[in-house]
């Protein structure tokens, strides 16, 4: 703070409101966020996105395999993290479930983003846990799919072949108009952020033809409500 205080002398920066303002953004750079309490099951290449997700005024997501994270109930994601870590100790299968439900917030916070998220049947009728874990992840979908700032459409098995061809992927939008778009792509061990021009916008028209081509939010929903009656 003392370095920051002597660089806005040397500059000519004497108004106390625009000081005292700077000063508040050096502090606020040196707060650790949320999520590095959870260093021992958070990988360091997913920091990083985690901060991008929190910073994003909208969310863009194709998903697949299953549920996306934002939108799991925490019976589901208990599942999902007991398949993808079998030999996981118990402590850190509910560490990892704790920072999933921990990241969800981002949604109902105080500058929630706009989240639109596009999920292939095939991520909901794969079953994970047992069957109240799966009717009970489907209501919660029905229920959130109503929030003012949330898009859920599902891509239907009988529309054929689609867009997301290339498999799951997110798109980060940020406010200021100087940040260009992010795509992450998540791998086993590690993740690709694309943020050049040409390969952000060929994901752009993927997702716009995914959301053309999907049911629309009340279609999706009675997919989820037809799905929910055959479990």
């Amino acid at each position: 703070a003392r370095d920051i205080e002597d660089l806005l002398t040397l500059y000519g920066v004497a108004d106390e409101g625009e000081r005292a303002a700077l000063l508040g953004l050096a502090r606020e750079a040196n707060v650790a966020g949320w999520w590095h309490s959870f260093g021992d099951v958070l990988p360091g290449w997913f920091q990083t996105y985690i901060g991008l997700e929190g910073a994003a005024s909208l969310i863009r997501i194709y998903e697949v395999q299953f549920v996306h994270g934002l939108l799991q109930t925490e019976a589901y994601a208990h599942a999902v993290v007991t398949r993808g870590q079998p030999d996981a100790p118990c402590a850190e299968v509910e560490r990892r479930v704790a920072l999933r439900l921990e990241r969800q917030k981002v949604l109902v916070s105080e500058r929630a983003p706009r989240f639109h998220a596009i999920l292939d049947e095939a991520a909901l009728r794969r079953p994970y846990g047992e069957r109240s874990v799966m009717q009970g992840q489907l209501r919660h979908l029905i229920e959130i799919s109503e929030q003012p700032n949330i898009t859920l459409q599902v891509m239907p098995f009988s529309f054929g072949g689609h867009a997301g061809e290339s498999g799951a992927f997110t798109m980060l939008s940020f406010p200021e108009s100087d940040l260009s778009d992010v795509v992450f792509l998540e791998q086993l061990t590690s993740a690709l952020y694309l943020d050049k021009r040409e390969e952000v916008a060929q994901y752009e028209r993927v997702m716009g033809r995914l959301q053309q081509d999907s049911p629309g939010p009340e279609e999706s929903r009675d997919v989820l409500r037809g799905l929910l009656q055959l479990i």
